[in-house]
């Protein structure tokens, strides 16, 4: 069983709460365990229960967002959701992930979802040895100013270079300014292997293999040493 994120929707507005579980219920990382509908009520529940994630409305009656992200513990973090741009310096003064505003599109919330799963998630990996993948068979990138579609399945492998990663499919490669980090994170774990610190490659799409590199399409990868004992384990049991 995959660990999910739990998170916690904060908003006065029925509409704005409606609209983002919408959202979050199409990510497989993501359980949203509760919605808050003022600042009073989070506090209440984040007492009680363990959160990993808060989407955060600045602007509410009584307890403003940003002072009730002031005030709870910062292991809790905060991806803040308003219709005002001018409170966006004092929401990154608070170290928040991220600052989404009003009318908030599903590809950029799924934007600020990769950069918590970049900038926390892949950590705990490392430590855990666990990976926190979708269950299902697509994911979305954003590539060429729009968010694209990836079968999961078609995925030959994925290449890191510089700034950017390419992702190679049977008809195209798509390329992306996401992080390897954030694109393994939402992959199954059976299928997928890193081999090198620029190349994760799909088990099922191997054709051949050496001590040295994977053989895919034609195309030589390398196996580095880091990662070589490991990934010769994993294709013997193939």
């Amino acid at each position: 069983m995959f660990k999910k994120i739990k998170c916690l929707i904060v908003d006065d507005e029925p509409v704005a709460r409606e609209i983002l579980e919408k959202y979050l219920a199409k990510i497989d990382a993501i359980e949203v365990v509760s919605e808050c509908k003022n600042a009073l009520q989070a506090f209440n529940y984040i007492n009680t229960e363990k959160i990993d994630l808060i989407f955060l409305d600045i602007n509410m009656p009584e307890i403003s967002g940003l002072s009730f992200a002031k005030s709870i513990n910062k292991n809790i973090k905060i991806i803040f959701t308003t219709a005002y741009r001018e409170y966006a310096v004092d929401g990154f003064d608070l170290q928040a992930v991220d600052y989404l505003l009003k009318p908030i599109s599903f590809e950029r919330l799924l934007q600020a979802v990769n950069k918590y799963l970049d900038e926390n998630v892949h950590v705990e990996q490392e430590e855990s040895k666990e990976i926190i993948a979708d269950k299902s068979d697509y994911i979305f990138v954003r590539s060429e100013r729009k968010m694209i579609k990836i079968s999961i399945p078609k995925i030959h492998y994925i290449e890191s270079l510089a700034d950017y990663v390419k992702i190679h499919l049977p008809e195209k490669t798509v390329v992306t300014r996401e992080t390897m980090q954030s694109i393994e994170a939402r992959l199954p774990q059976k299928d997928f292997v890193r081999v090198h610190r620029s190349f994760v490659i799909s088990l099922p799409k191997i054709d051949s293999f050496t001590n040295e590199f994977i053989e895919i399409r034609k195309k030589q990868i390398p196996i580095s040493r880091t990662y070589k004992n490991t990934v010769l384990e994993i294709l013997e049991k193939q």
